[in-house]
């Protein structure tokens, strides 16, 4: 196995940065726009970020192997996320809008790995070129830098198939063009569409510009940043159906957009994570409705409303909240609790574990229970017809395994920060689906400001855990990974 080229992967972590740097960029007419509130440290922010990326850039550029190699690419994505987490707390920090490092580095990567969860008290008491520096960093986050990077890599001489292999939330789009410079730049032409359909109506509901490309940005992104305290409890119930299509609608394999905006519509109705994902939404919003009906004094539209955006929300990992759930009935509360592990569709914006994965463990155990009734009959797992090899179902189970391995170890060292044990759980949970609000202490009525240092750092670590589905993220701490 070659040697890590780390000369590679200090290039790539430089145009990560230089791209950070024009979001910054676009930040400052921004503020300007509302004021001028914080221009400077923003305009300092993105003076230090294209510095840094530029001169990573420049003394690396010179014989570069233009395509990295598998670790190479590992290190890459785990090294993105945490740089631009660092370089993205410069806004908050040089503003003293968040004046701690750790308050800052939470946000900034809650941000970045669209995960949702704050630190923050007072959200409206914040000027509006942070407030907009702060949804830039779910829609950056959202699709993923590195989908980016890889869709510019060519024009530096760079090629990026092993980073998209790498950044594990975006398997299965590449059967949209085999190219996967094509994949990407496919991927952020649907993003942005989606983007500009749901500010439009937004902004048809009465919602002004500014806070309908911030929620906008945040719900495609399924990251849950509002620039409201009470996130979506205040809208109205059309912006509240809106923010519940477009939720849903990101947390969806992006292939599928591809092939429904091409009318392959077999392609879409066929696809059978597509089915059980609007299954799962469905069926489970109608049982919470039934459960809270009384909490709403018999409203059926309001009590299928709420529970239809908590359910949308918390799939699809995106963090909005139009209502209290931790005040809902026991039965509720729990039902809350267990969809947190479901997760998004795979290919999408969302995170958690992914629907994908838990059809493909039931049909595996179903084969297995055929095979204790039929010893010898020959029964295969096929997913959209396709038969699953062996090692998939191997990989998911590992994974799953790890995913839950993880969630006890950060629970009981959540628990040893003092939190109770609700809060503990659900705060490990939702950092690590990047689901956003979750219950008790960490509920969507209050946020993360309370928990200790350790505990946000430890969390932040967990939202980067997450955002790349574990495995890439310990695979670098493994001695074999550096050995030649």
């Amino acid at each position: 196995m070659k040697d890590i080229n780390f000369k590679l992967v200090t290039n790539t972590l430089g145009i990560a940065l230089i791209f950070e740097s024009m979001f910054m960029l676009v930040d400052i007419p921004i503020s300007l726009l509302y004021g001028g509130t914080n221009v400077y440290a923003i305009a300092w922010s993105f003076l230090i970020t294209l510095a840094a990326g530029g001169t990573m850039v420049l003394s690396t550029y010179r014989n570069l192997v233009k395509e990295p190699g598998l670790r190479d690419s590992f290190l890459v994505v785990v090294l993105v996320w945490i740089f631009i987490a660092l370089f993205g707390t410069l806004p908050y920090l040089l503003s003293q809008s968040i004046p701690r490092f750790v308050d800052a580095f939470f946000e900034t990567v809650s941000g970045f790995t669209t995960t949702g969860s704050s630190i923050l008290v007072d959200i409206e008491g914040l000027s509006k070129g942070i407030l907009f520096w702060r949804a830039e960093t779910h829609w950056i986050g959202g699709m993923g830098i590195i989908v980016l990077v890889i869709a510019i890599m060519p024009y530096f001489r760079v090629g990026g198939q092993h980073l998209m292999i790498a950044e594990g939330s975006f398997f299965g789009v590449d059967k949209i063009k085999p190219r996967f410079i094509d994949v990407a730049k496919r991927l952020w032409f649907i993003y942005l569409v989606l983007t500009v359909a749901e500010t439009i109506l937004l902004m048809a509901g009465g919602m002004d510009w500014f806070d309908s490309v911030c929620h906008s940005f945040a719900t495609v992104a399924t990251g849950g940043f509002s620039t409201k305290n009470t996130s979506a409890m205040q809208f109205s119930p059309y912006i509240q159906y809106v923010l519940i299509v477009f939720m849903a609608l990101s947390g969806m394999n992006f292939s599928l957009h591809y092939f429904f905006f091409h009318k392959k519509w077999k392609a879409v109705f066929k696809n059978e994570e597509f089915r059980l994902y609007w299954g799962i939404l469905i069926l489970v919003s109608l049982f919470l409705a039934n459960e809270v009906r009384h909490f709403y004094h018999g409203d059926l539209e309001e009590a299928f409303r709420q529970s239809l955006f908590q359910v949308v929300s918390i799939i699809t990992a995106t963090g909005f909240s139009s209502a209290d759930y931790s005040q809902w009935p026991p039965m509720a509360i729990l039902v809350i609790f267990f969809i947190m592990f479901i997760g998004a569709s795979v290919g999408s914006t969302g995170g958690g574990i992914k629907v994908a994965r838990h059809l493909i463990m039931f049909k595996n155990a179903r084969r297995i229970f055929h095979k204790m009734i039929s010893r010898h009959s020959v029964v295969q797992v096929r997913y959209n017809k396709q038969v699953v090899s062996e090692r998939v179902i191997l990989s998911i189970y590992s994974f799953v395994f790890i995913y839950f391995l993880t969630f006890l170890i950060g629970s009981i060292i959540m628990m040893s920060t003092g939190l109770d044990y609700k809060s503990a759980l659900s705060s490990v949970i939702t950092t690590l689906g990047g689901i956003g609000p979750g219950l008790g202490k960490v509920g969507p009525a209050n946020n993360f400001s309370g928990i200790t240092d350790f505990g946000k750092y430890y969390l932040s670590f967990n939202m980067i855990l997450g955002r790349l589905e574990i495995l890439s993220v310990l695979a670098i701490f493994t001695p074999s990974f550096y050995k030649t």
